[in-house]
Formats: structure tokens, sequence, C-alpha cells
């Protein structure tokens, strides 16, 4: 749809990961609604936002897969006299691997049509991706690594405060199991000392 008078198009993007909390752009209109065909999984490593070079986290990803599976997340349309600005910043905070591209957005509010949004998602041939990597080493990453933003366990466990919030109903296996293995290594580890 584009606006009479400019002719901008309207620009949709799909939050599968972060995006599910920290938005930070300028966002007009959200709706909740599932993409077809992907499943989420924590294939990209991160040495910029929630691991090191040193000590690589995870972040998540999308992987094609069977027309039956989905990912529940958020499309949040941007203002049109912002449209250029969120562009630019989305391109810059998704650097690190990731490419944008549109899919077809399919909103969980009865009557709505499916539309086209775009999405960022890491590219396999990217250095930063690590096809099927072993759950139990994705855990270990995750509940170890510690980046500029903050630690990759706070990322996953927000995450997954933001999906329980969006459709209780809405059932993610491989995180879940992920969600018990990451548990089970910090507990095993005990309480942090003090300094």
């Amino acid at each position: 749809m584009a606006s009479a008078h400019t002719q901008t198009p309207e620009f949709w993007v799909f939050g599968y990961g972060s995006l599910l909390w920290k938005v930070d752009f300028p966002v007009e209109e959200r709706l909740v609604g599932v993409v077809k065909g992907y499943t989420r999984r924590f294939w990209q490593a991160s040495i910029d936002h929630r691991g090191t070079p040193e000590h690589p986290g995870r972040v998540v990803t999308l992987i094609p897969a069977s027309p039956e599976e989905d990912v529940l997340g958020i499309a949040y349309r941007a203002p049109l006299v912002d449209v250029d600005r969120v562009i630019a910043h989305l391109n810059n905070r998704e650097k690190g691997g990731y490419e944008k591209f549109q899919v077809l957005f399919h909103p969980l509010q009865a009557g709505m049509s499916p539309f086209n949004v775009d999405i960022y998602v890491g590219r396999h041939d990217n250095p930063f991706f690590v096809l099927n990597e072993d759950l139990e080493v994705t855990a270990q990453r995750i509940a170890t690594a510690k980046g500029p933003s903050g630690t990759n366990a706070e990322y996953f466990f927000q995450l997954m405060a933001s999906l329980r919030n969006l459709d209780q109903s809405h059932k993610d296996l491989y995180l879940e199991a992920l969600e018990a293995a990451i548990i089970k290594i910090q507990l095993a580890k005990g309480p942090p000392h003090e300094p």
C-alpha cells in the first residue's frame, strides 16, 4: 500500500528475536502473527552483542522448514516519514551475517489477510552461521557467553518470556528443549559467587 501523496511504500518488519522486546525505532502499528515455512534456531554466532570473538554467544535466526511449521513473532510498521531512517538503523543493528528479504506474514487477528513483511535472517554462507549445532553445545554457549549487550542467557530468557506473553498456546519444542538444557547447566554451576 502506498500513500497517495508520497508514493512511499509502507515498511513492515517481522521481529522474531530481540525485536520482540527491544524495539528501538519508531512504530506506528504492531501485529502478532506467524511466518510459515520456517523454524527458529540459535545457529547464529554473536561476537558483537551476546558474546566475544574469544567466546561467541548464540542468537536466533530462521531456517527454512516444512510449510506446516511456523514462527511466532510481531510485525512492526514504521511511520512513513521514518522509513529510510528505520531501514538504515535495522541494517546496522542486524549486521554480522544477516540479510533482509520479504516473506508472507499471517496476522493472528481474525479477519486480516496475509501480507509481505521484511525479515532479517542469518545467511547460511556467513562466517557466523553454525548449522545443525548440537543442542547441548548451543545450551553451553548460551549459558556462559557474555558480550557488550549483556549475557547470552538474558537474551534467551527475554525471548522465551516475550513469546509466552504473545501466545502461550504456541509451542516450540526446540526452544523448550534448549531452555531445559540451559537451566540444567545453570543449576549445575550453582549460585554466582560474590567477589
